[in-house]
């Protein structure tokens, strides 16, 4: 999901932000000289005309405004709303007939079968809710969150200000709604429900409509992660649980079949939705369409169908070694990702405790944590499952009862194999035709100055491009004196022309670490201290807020950094 930037007009939905007025404010960039086209426009925008010549985009000499070759699609405001809405409903569609299994089995007396699950519900929802209500904390605490993204509608504060009588009152009730919703196991539904609220007033509300924008944005991402550890510790095993018992009972009843669709939608539309925002969250990676998250959720179907099918049919069996079977294929996909250096996380053990959450995921699905050579490791993983499936499915084959199995057997084995074949194919149409294509753009055979600047001295091999902050983000103008001392001579500098727009310029938040590489979230999605800056300097000050990564590679970046957060 994105929102419109300031000012900008588009039918877009929550597309993702840029600075209209980028084009206004160019002047207090340092100038770089082109040796090929000789133009004396701002760094970023020759670099963006240059770019644009290279891939034959015909772009004039010598033109200031900063062309972005970064295009999400224009998605309609009404598909963001029915996303969000669906995910609602798919939520409430997975837990309630998982609590209404729960009751049948007590009704029946099978209290075996009602306490596994209503221990696979109860269990992960709560964890998920004082992991939700720690970061309610974390954001509220310190004057971050009671003054900005909409809670109040109070005017501009100061980061001193106190909240004296009836604020006062009003900090005390959303404490107590907080505390409510996550004692009731409601508190992905009010993050829901906030995103939906703050998507569409990022759409209407055009005076601060960036606030609304990273308001909607870091919601958005919280319930995504918050679903995504919560559908792989309660609708996965759920869904093993309650196929095993089908199985073992050698009959489907209807509630049955209907809670583990329920699971099953629900571990796919998570993995789905959660890929989608962490593309929009990034200006580095092209959008994913709805297209495309459509069939990334039916590859996601079909692959976790033929894995958990597999899995009940071993379980049913072999109680003790299904669960020894777990114990190390979790071991071997966690140590896999560990020996790949994982970077997701601001701190290293939650790092140790993101990779022992993705070996779960790994139990069941394809996750990728680690760019570059993606396609190798998805080969290595999908044979590793393959063979696992077989041995699997071949053991309960070679050891079940003839007499009870007969009448399911060979479609069981049909369905591992064909929706695993299945997955695979769309999982291949998915990638050729509708994963987004990157911003990682090959070099065209031109020689000239700004070929190297863009393909070579800047970047090494393995370090993809990073989109060019908009000039909005530059908040100090730079004398020729002041930049002469930095800047190496390929740069000149001229002084700033007045601005022709009457905005301010927003703050820069100068982050003293290198950008986080896709797959992986920006720091300041995932850094609650970050977050929370961001949020009280998007409240107090009326232009934009940028934020600039020490980024090694890029050498603007290099002289442009000064200070660091």
């Amino acid at each position: 999901m994105a929102a419109q930037s300031d000012g900008g007009k588009s039918g877009v939905g929550f597309a993702q932000l840029y600075d209209g007025d980028a084009d206004e404010r160019l002047g207090s960039a340092a100038i770089h000289i082109c040796q090929c086209c000789r133009s004396s426009a701002c760094y970023w925008g020759c670099r963006s005309a240059c770019l644009g010549s290279l891939l034959g985009g015909g772009a004039s000499q010598g033109a200031t405004g900063v062309r972005e070759t970064h295009c999400p699609p224009r998605e309609q405001l009404w598909l963001d709303c029915l996303w969000i809405i669906l995910a609602l409903l798919v939520f409430f569609w997975d837990v309630g007939t998982d609590l209404c299994l729960a009751a049948d089995y007590y009704r029946r007396q099978d209290y075996l079968w009602f306490g596994l699950t209503l221990f696979f519900v109860l269990v992960p929802s709560v964890l998920v809710q004082i992991l939700s209500f720690r970061w309610f904390v974390q954001d509220y605490t310190g004057g971050g969150l009671g003054v900005v993204e909409g809670l109040t509608k109070r005017g501009t504060v100061s980061l001193g200000c106190l909240y004296p009588g009836r604020d006062r009152l009003k900090l005390a009730s959303i404490w107590l709604w907080q505390a409510v919703i996550h004692i009731l196991q409601l508190g992905q539904v009010w993050r829901y429900i906030r995103t939906l609220y703050l998507g569409i007033q990022s759409r209407r509300q055009r005076e601060h409509q960036r606030r609304w924008y990273w308001a909607m944005m870091f919601e958005y991402a919280d319930v995504n992660m918050l679903r995504l550890l919560e559908t792989f510790l309660e609708s996965a095993p759920q869904l093993v649980l309650q196929l095993c018992i089908m199985i073992q009972e050698n009959r489907a009843e209807t509630l049955q079949c209907v809670s583990s669709l329920a699971s099953l939608l629900s571990l796919a539309w998570v993995l789905a939705s959660y890929h989608k925002l962490l593309r929009d969250s990034r200006d580095d990676q092209r959008s994913m369409s709805y297209r495309g998250a459509l069939l990334h959720l039916f590859w996601r179907l079909f692959t976790i169908s033929s894995r958990v099918l597999s899995l009940a049919l071993f379980a049913s069996l072999f109680h003790i070694y299904f669960g020894i079977f777990v114990v190390l294929h979790w071991c071997a996909m966690a140590f896999w990702v560990v020996h790949g250096g994982t970077d997701f996380c601001m701190s290293k053990w939650e790092e140790v405790l993101f990779n022992m959450v993705v070996g779960i995921v790994y139990i069941f699905c394809w996750f990728n944590v680690k760019e570059g050579r993606t396609r190798y490791r998805m080969v290595a993983y999908y044979s590793v499952v393959l063979a696992e499936n077989t041995i699997l499915t071949g053991l309960w084959y070679a050891y079940r009862d003839p007499a009870l199995t007969d009448s399911y057997a060979v479609p069981a084995l049909c369905g591992v194999y064909l929706t695993f074949a299945g997955g695979v194919l769309v999982m291949l149409l998915y990638y050729g035709f509708l994963h987004p294509a990157t911003t990682h753009l090959h070099p065209s055979p031109a020689s000239s100055c700004c070929a190297q600047l863009l393909w070579g001295l800047p970047l090494p091999p393995s370090a993809p491009p990073t989109a060019p902050p908009t000039p909005a983000h530059m908040t100090k103008s730079e004398t020729e004196e002041d930049v002469a001392e930095t800047c190496l001579p390929v740069f000149q500098v001229r002084s700033a022309p007045p601005p022709s727009s009457s905005r301010p310029e927003g703050p820069l938040i100068k982050i003293d670490m290198p950008r986080k590489r896709y797959p992986a979230w920006d720091a300041h999605y995932v850094d609650r201290r970050l977050r929370r800056t961001i949020n009280i300097l998007q409240y107090i000050t009326p232009a934009a807020v940028g934020i600039r990564y020490r980024d090694g590679p890029l050498l603007y970046e290099l002289l442009q950094y000064e200070s660091s957060l």
